[in-house]
């Protein structure tokens, strides 16, 4: 992607997944569920068409913002973005990209500046039409991809509804929270922020030693 006079006060806010009403709520749309909240938060809808996508162009924190909805498919994601950005002549370095993980679990957000697609065919496709690695990444839990099941099917599955209310009440707030902390304080205190985990790992029972169990 070649950008020149780049808009370094812009921010492009891309969520991933796949259009169509049989993927709603599917852990594979985690990133459209997170870009639809922000939109809506600001008083936007994605009734715009362009780009291979859907755009909605905005204001936060007095700095314009694009949020963006592929409508290419997972696999192909990067072809959206590369045209907003292009376009609009905004720097990879300002191109926030929210998308599922199974390697996490649910409940999970993680924030990283670059390193590799990790196996997910949309972050590929980013950075193959993007040209870099070098985006924001906001990675949120859709695990653990239970054993020996197919990761294929298990992305494209329903939330259950214990994990809905954990992303409507919890992760994709704090993901709106972490955007806002991005644009006006950077990456990194954005890190030291929101990545955390909004559910209790269970308690391990504790190891009871031969002599404790001889006395019970």
């Amino acid at each position: 992607m070649q950008i020149s006079n780049e808009n370094n006060n812009c921010y492009v806010i891309a969520g991933l997944g796949n259009p169509g009403s049989e993927y709603e709520r599917t852990r594979h749309n985690a990133g459209f569920m997170s870009v639809d909240y922000i939109t809506n938060k600001l008083g936007g809808d994605f009734s715009k068409k362009k780009f291979q996508g859907r755009i909605w162009q905005g204001v936060l924190l007095k700095t314009k913002i694009f949020t963006v909805k592929p409508e290419t498919f997972m696999n192909l994601s990067g072809k959206c973005l590369n045209e907003v950005c292009s376009f609009y002549k905004i720097p990879p370095q300002n191109t926030i990209v929210i998308y599922d993980d199974f390697a996490l679990p649910v409940g999970t957000v993680r924030i990283r500046i670059d390193g590799s697609d990790a196996g997910h065919n949309g972050i590929t496709s980013v950075i193959t039409e993007l040209g870099t690695r070098n985006f924001i990444r906001i990675r949120l839990g859709i695990g653990p991809l239970p054993f020996g099941a197919s990761s294929i099917n298990f992305v494209l599955s329903k939330f259950s509804n214990k994990e809905i209310e954990i992303l409507d009440n919890d992760v994709i707030p704090n993901v709106y929270e972490a955007v806002k902390c991005i644009i006006e304080h950077g990456v990194t205190k954005a890190m030291n922020l929101y990545n955390k985990s909004f559910i209790e790992p269970p308690k391990e029972e504790p190891i009871l030693r031969s002599r404790d169990r001889e006395e019970n």
